[in-house]
């Protein structure tokens, strides 16, 4: 593991490349909808139940880890929460994820998950949390 000097972040690769703490959260949720802000914070409290988290927000995204990075937030929109889960294989037999896509060039399958109320983050959803949660150890 790596560890950013200036912003304390820890990384797998060697000074690898990252928004360094100039991105922060409130430019995320700001002139969010009240919806959206609580899914989030929703989506965060039920990751924290798992253990110790961290929020990483980028250029274009937030970012959630455990030792590296487990899940991503990649749009919060009108009444909704976009969430990016990435895994080494595709996990096909499921009811939560809309969208299973391979990093071109890459083991790496983002599965998407669309959050649209509290009830989205079920037992199914939670055993996929779980599994990047451990991944990311």
């Amino acid at each position: 593991m790596w560890t950013c000097a200036f912003c304390k972040q820890k990384f797998v690769k060697t000074n690898q490349s990252h928004s360094c703490g100039d991105k922060v959260l409130d430019n995320f949720l700001k002139n969010k909808s009240d919806h959206t802000i609580s899914l989030f914070w929703h989506f965060v409290d039920s990751y924290q139940l798992l253990g110790n988290i961290t929020i990483h927000p980028t250029k274009s995204m937030i970012a959630f880890a455990a030792n590296t990075r487990i899940a991503y937030v990649i749009r919060l929109g009108k009444n909704f929460v976009d969430v990016v889960f990435p895994f080494d294989k595709p996990y096909a037999e499921n009811l939560c994820f809309h969208k299973i896509a391979q990093v071109p060039g890459s083991e790496q399958y983002n599965h998407h998950l669309c959050l649209q109320q509290p009830e989205d983050i079920n037992s199914e959803v939670k055993k996929f949390m779980t599994i990047a949660y451990k991944k990311g150890l």
